[in-house]
């Protein structure tokens, strides 16, 4: 059984992450590619644009539709199957975003997803 973290990419990294994911399409602003560590950078299991936009113009209200509508795109996406795979053999994985919002964001939905299965 895998145990699955959330974290901001703004966070410095530690030995209990594991094997370090980051899930978002879009490079952490203000981060280096020397500072920011990470194992995988999976850019293919991000919310679509068109998703992403849309929640971003009224999040306080949009989160719920945001989760059924990303969880959708999760369950249709074949790099998220292989994505399951890939990470099988890690017994700690650390899903890393950039969202200032640590509860409202694409990483809690990727974790229901990897818990629920």
């Amino acid at each position: 059984m895998n145990i699955i973290k959330t974290k901001r990419a703004y966070e410095s990294a530690s030995e209990d992450d594991g094997f370090r994911v980051y899930i978002d399409k879009l490079w952490p602003r203000g981060l280096s590619h020397e500072t920011f560590h990470y194992d995988l950078w999976e850019k293919g299991i991000a919310p679509s644009t068109e998703l992403r936009e849309w929640f971003h113009e009224d999040p306080d209200n949009r989160w719920e539709g945001f989760r059924e509508k990303y969880t959708d795109e999760l369950k249709n996406s074949p790099i998220f199957a292989d994505f399951r795979k890939l990470l099988t053999p890690h017994s700690v994985i650390t899903l890393l975003y950039s969202s200032h919002d640590e509860l409202h964001n694409n990483a809690i939905v990727v974790k229901e997803m990897l818990v629920n299965k």
